[in-house]
């Protein structure tokens, strides 16, 4: 996130950054033996999305160092400027949190089909 933000990575690093973290909640998921891997990884996705939406709103003029975005096409001119820094940030955040959301969500997918695949080669033996 923070290594996103400030431009510290290309798209290798990125990519890393974002399919490491899943990969690793998927093992230890799996590892664990976690009961419900969906819900335990819907639940990771969503504290992600939270820390993903904060540290976005922290590092927001750093991220945006030609300055933050702002409304265009019909919208432009139409709020006062501390009220449009407002809405971007509340949609920011709100995508971050469905980012974090989606991505538990789908991780939890996986772990639990790989739970029951594990589980179904575990009985077979």
């Amino acid at each position: 996130m923070v290594a996103h933000d400030l431009g510290l990575v290309g798209p290798v690093g990125n990519a890393l950054l974002v399919f490491v973290p899943l990969a690793i909640w998927l093992a230890i998921v799996l590892w664990r033996r976690v009961p419900n891997p969906f819900l335990t990884l819907l639940v990771v996705g969503l504290a992600y999305g939270v820390l993903l939406g904060l540290t976005h709103q922290v590092l927001w003029t750093e991220a945006f160092p030609g300055g933050p975005p702002s409304l265009s096409g019909n919208l432009v001119g139409t709020l006062p400027p501390s009220t449009e820094a407002v809405v971007l940030r509340i949609f920011a955040f709100g995508s971050s949190l469905l980012t974090g959301v989606l991505n538990g969500a789908a991780s939890g997918a996986v772990g639990w089909l790989l739970a029951k695949m594990v589980s179904g080669l575990r009985r077979r033996k």
